[in-house]
């Protein structure tokens, strides 16, 4: 390619609100332009990085059995309706009609898809395990877009999705798309760390997050310190060490306690620690059931734990009014004694416990009136939870589940994710079915698994940069040579140049060739360097009838025949 003849050039400035060095890089590079926020222009230069990409990407997928295919990118409303993820994805899916009225939503996610697409054979058990994946445009309404391709409300995707007779079977093809992933992940330079994550709006019991780590990731994870355990802040769990267990149960009692609505007051007040403290947080879901949390003082309630354990996709914290004209409690005061009894009419109450208040005995907390406390309050004897179990953010410096380290806390891009998706969708969609050995119809067993090629892309440049611009590794950069020509004045110069061009390009090389006359030799260096094509070749008087042979992450510079390259660029 002639860098004359190059769409999209380099440019010294970024937009000024780009704070991430990536979104800056590519700007600056010439690989990407905004179309409105959250969409972007793919240039020549970023085109050929994401088919680099892909084609990493299609490689270890062929070579781990799976089949490439394409799903159409308007899904029939009605098959998201089916799942009820029309209204439980956690971002608003974008809908739109054909002239017949038929109501579309544009690709987030291709689960319902490929459950259409396999529901109309007619597969058995011989067929199976089937593993299909497509690259296919993909549409989220984020609330916030950010971080140039990290965060996109378009982008292109490498979806999977896995079907089988059964777990057992399923639990391979899961262990396999890990492995092809760190090996996908490897070859383009990036070192990943597997957290376990959400499935969020996926669904399923179970996945995975291939991390990244970078201070600009919004995936925050915990680790402990001896890797033997990673997990994003939403699931991750720990050890919660116990206190005052030995402890005789004492006397519920009520107190005036005048005080403000926080936490710290309430120790200030009762000279009595953090820990022992009952924190209560009343939440509303989409059913506009009101679920109270209650929890140990010191930890704070994990919003996605609780959905997980009530069954539900949305909350809202409770507004004051509501907490007192149907709850009939005070904000601050809040307490899972005696709650349930003045309930207005028609209004369902669920209070989840936290397996904390295990660890504690004779706590204090709300009453349920302004200014009134209740003391050595104990689970069980003075109030019942509904649901129990672990909804506790875990934290930097807490113990690890395995009692043997410390949790780090850490901040990553996730670059991949692997879902287990079990009976999640086939049994919801009917006709999801194949037959078995004995002539039955079961549901399949699935598994999914995704890769955004921009947001890779985006990763591999916050890793591979310096001060001077990006340094591609070899394996997804645009092209293999960077050739400069200087001196193009002199028509010997020009003619042995275009001579390297032609001869690289019967090699097989990949070359961008900076053909331009009237550029300066400053000019052309710096426009290389912030491209951050691998090797740099040059063509001028001073080199002679040699070439200049240089890498981009290394300073220094030889002199070589063509025919010398050979060991150097694999021709």
């Amino acid at each position: 390619m002639l860098y004359s003849k190059l769409f999209g050039k380099t440019t010294r400035t970024a937009p000024s609100e780009e704070k991430i060095i990536s979104a800056k890089l590519l700007y600056q590079g010439g690989f990407i332009r905004e179309s409105t926020a959250g969409r972007y222009y793919l240039l020549p230069l970023g085109l050929r990085v994401q088919q680099k990409i892909m084609q990493v990407i299609k490689e270890e997928m062929d070579k781990a059995g799976a089949q490439e295919m394409v799903t159409p990118v308007l899904h029939p409303l009605s098959l998201w309706q089916e799942t009820n993820r029309d209204k439980s994805t956690g971002y608003e899916l974008t809908v739109v009609k054909d002239r017949r009225n038929f109501e579309f939503a544009l690709g987030a996610t291709a689960e319902e898809m490929l459950v259409d697409l396999i529901r109309k054979f007619q597969l058995s058990y011989k067929d199976l395990p089937i593993n299909l994946y497509q690259f296919s445009a993909k549409f989220r309404d984020e609330l916030r877009a950010r971080g140039g391709l990290l965060r996109v409300r378009e982008f292109v995707m490498k979806d999977a999705y896995s079907f089988d007779a059964e777990e057992e079977t399923f639990k391979k093809e899961y262990r396999n798309m890990w492995q092809t992933y760190s090996t996908i992940f490897k070859r383009m330079g990036l070192k990943t760390i597997v957290v376990e994550s959400d499935n969020g709006y996926i669904g399923g019991e179970y996945c995975h997050e291939f991390i990244v780590e970078s201070p600009i990731g919004e995936s925050r994870f915990l680790i402990a310190q001896e890797n033997s355990y990673a997990a994003h802040e939403d699931v991750a769990k720990f050890t919660k060490d116990e206190k005052n267990t030995q402890e005789a149960l004492k006397p519920l009692q009520e107190v005036e306690a005048k005080r403000g609505n926080t936490m710290e007051e309430g120790v200030r007040l009762h000279g009595l620690p953090l820990w022992q403290q009952i924190k209560d947080v009343l939440y509303v879901d989409e059913k506009n059931r009101f679920i109270l949390a209650i929890i140990r003082g010191d930890y704070d309630v994990n919003e996605i734990k609780l959905k997980h354990l009530v069954k539900t996709y949305k909350l809202r914290h409770a507004r004051e009014e509501e907490i007192r004209t149907l709850i009939h409690s005070e904000p601050g005061f809040i307490s899972p004694i005696g709650i349930k009894k003045n309930l207005d009419k028609n209004v369902q109450l669920i209070i989840v416990a936290d397996d904390s208040l295990r660890t504690i005995k004779n706590a204090y907390g709300g009453a349920n009136k302004k200014h009134h406390d209740c003391l050595n309050v104990n689970i069980d004897r003075d109030f019942q939870a509904d649901i129990e179990g672990d909804i506790a953010m875990a934290q930097a410096g807490y113990t690890s589940a395995d009692k043997n380290s410390k949790l780090e806390e850490k901040r990553g891009i996730e670059v991949g994710n692997i879902f287990q998706l079990g009976y999640y969708y086939s049994k919801k969609m009917k006709g999801a079915v194949f037959t078995d050995r004995n002539g039955q119809e079961k549901p399949y067993y699935m598994g999914c698994y995704g890769i955004g090629l921009g947001r890779t892309m985006a990763t591999i440049v916050e890793k591979y940069h310096d001060k001077r611009g990006i340094a591609w590794p070899k394996q997804v950069a645009p092209f293999d040579v960077h050739l400069i020509g200087l001196d193009l004045t002199a028509d010997a110069i020009k003619n042995r140049a275009f001579a390297v061009y032609q001869k690289l390009q019967e090699k097989g090389i990949d070359v961008l060739f900076d053909d331009r006359a009237e550029a300066t030799a400053g000019e052309k260096f710096t426009d290389a360097d912030l491209i951050g094509i691998p090797v740099r070749l040059v063509v001028s008087k001073r080199t002679g009838a040699k070439i200049e042979y240089k890498k981009r992450s290394e300073k220094t510079t030889a002199l070589y025949e063509l025919d010398d390259l050979k060991k150097y660029l694999n021709f």
